[in-house]
């Protein structure tokens, strides 16, 4: 397993829909165990294969829960359903969300309390499972990556025009910018 660097905000890679998955090998599986190992040392919940300069819909996922769902996995070619985002505004303090792309910020974000993934293993193994609060987003978050979708897009006018400010105080919003986990210092403080 092979630590990859994680490509921050404005590499090309991250703002355009990735591609299905159509060939299950041992390349494949390596490419998952990269994102395990990069998702563990980078401190993460979640990691898409976007996020690491790979435009395939895949994404791993740690996160315990009690939704009578898996604490750890991988989905391949994901489907997500919903239930409805609330149109209340965000809580800072309840509703504040990061991205390992967008190293070492958290802007407020409503995302939907409900959630339903299927999609398959590295093996091809279907799975599907239900997930509420914070577990929802966690997935909501991920796929939005294979759908070219950062969450500071999804941000609503007032934290968006502040994430607009932070993104380009950092000097991203341009290709090549990366940061490397276990070698970089961890941008969340983990």
């Amino acid at each position: 397993m092979t630590v990859r660097p994680i490509v921050i905000h404005g590499e090309p890679v991250l703002h355009r829909r990735a591609a299905e998955v159509e060939v299950f090998d041992d390349e494949l599986r390596t490419l998952v165990a990269d994102m395990f190992e990069t998702m563990d040392v980078s401190n993460g919940v979640g990691l898409a294969a976007p996020q690491i300069g790979v435009g395939l819909r895949i994404f791993t996922f740690h996160f315990p829960n009690d939704d009578d769902a898996p604490d750890r996995g991988v989905l391949i070619n994901p489907v997500l359903v919903t239930s409805k985002v609330p149109g209340s505004a965000p809580d800072p303090d309840e509703d504040s969300e990061g991205c390992l792309s967008v190293p070492g910020e958290n802007f407020p974000l409503r995302r939907a309390e409900w959630a339903r993934i299927s999609g398959v293993d590295e093996t091809g193994k279907p799975l599907q499972f239900e997930a509420t609060d914070w577990f929802a987003r966690v997935l909501q978050h991920e796929y939005d990556h294979l759908d070219g979708k950062l969450y500071v897009d999804r941000l609503n006018d007032r934290w968006g025009r502040k994430a607009r400010k932070v993104l380009k105080a950092n000097g991203w919003g341009v290709p090549g910018l990366t940061w490397m986990p276990g070698v970089d210092p961890d941008p969340f403080g983990h």
